[in-house]
């Protein structure tokens, strides 16, 4: 009874509210009083790390600093917020930096990251980036994605009649992009995007065959996914079909 009558005396509980407040604030003056004088490990970079750099544990060193002093966006937990990272797209870590959000991104959130693994050829040589104009008709509807692997046919008109034959096997789409330079398959909702440009994987000799075949008039190059068999036909014209090395001997016989 004795407590249920003080608690119902004003001037009591006023004193006891007062008193809590102070303890609330100065345990909270304690903390950050704590927090800005004791040191804190934080990792940084003991190497410079250049641009969609794939970040490891020995390019980490450890520091300690006194946590008042971080500024910015610091990531302070290596196993989860920095090893197996990336480097942004024109970002550099230079050595003894910490490391920052917006900065340090994963693979996945990484623009063009398809460039950094590039696949080899059977002489271990890292492949290149081919970008081929296309549209809907051109990549089977829109069915082309990327890691699809697609057959290249080349088809021009030579001595009045029409060749044709396949230029590649198995190459990979590396990705398929709109006009704006996105990618088509990205999982966006909002937005409707049709593809206007296609990025191969391709040896360095195939490159320079494939601008070369581009360039010549009356000619143009067909895409078909690998499994898809492919002819093609021309009821007003004689259609021949060639090997693919009579194919790389006309084109190369184009080279200007």
């Amino acid at each position: 009874m004795k407590l249920k009558n003080l608690l119902a005396n004003k001037n009591v509980v006023t004193i006891i509210g007062a008193v809590l407040i102070v303890i609330v604030l100065y345990a909270f003056y304690k903390w950050r009083v704590n927090s800005a004088i004791n040191p804190i490990t934080v990792p940084y970079a003991k190497e410079t790390i250049g641009p969609r750099t794939k970040i490891t544990n020995d390019m980490i060193g450890h520091l300690e600093i006194q946590q008042s002093s971080l500024k910015g966006n610091v990531l302070t937990n290596e196993n989860t917020q920095i090893v197996g990272m990336y480097t942004n797209v024109n970002s550099t870590i230079p050595a003894g930096s910490l490391f920052y959000e917006g900065i340090v991104v994963r693979y996945e959130d990484l623009a063009d990251s398809f460039l950094i693994d590039m696949p080899k050829d059977s002489e271990g040589n890292y492949m290149i980036a081919y970008n081929y104009k296309v549209n809907v008709e051109t990549t089977y509807g829109n069915s082309i994605y990327p890691g699809n692997y697609v057959d290249i046919y080349f088809i021009a008109k030579n001595e009045g009649k029409i060749m044709y034959g396949k230029l590649a096997t198995n190459v990979k789409t590396l990705a398929v992009k709109d006009s704006s330079g996105n990618h088509v398959f990205e999982n966006v909702v909002t937005e409707k995007r049709t593809p206007n440009q296609i990025i191969l994987a391709v040896t360095e000799e195939l490159s320079s065959l494939l601008r070369v075949a581009e360039s010549i008039d009356d000619a143009k190059l067909i895409l078909v996914p690998t499994n898809v068999s492919y002819r093609y036909e021309n009821k007003d014209e004689i259609v021949t079909e060639v090997n693919d090395d009579d194919v790389k001997a006309y084109i190369e016989q184009n080279k200007q």
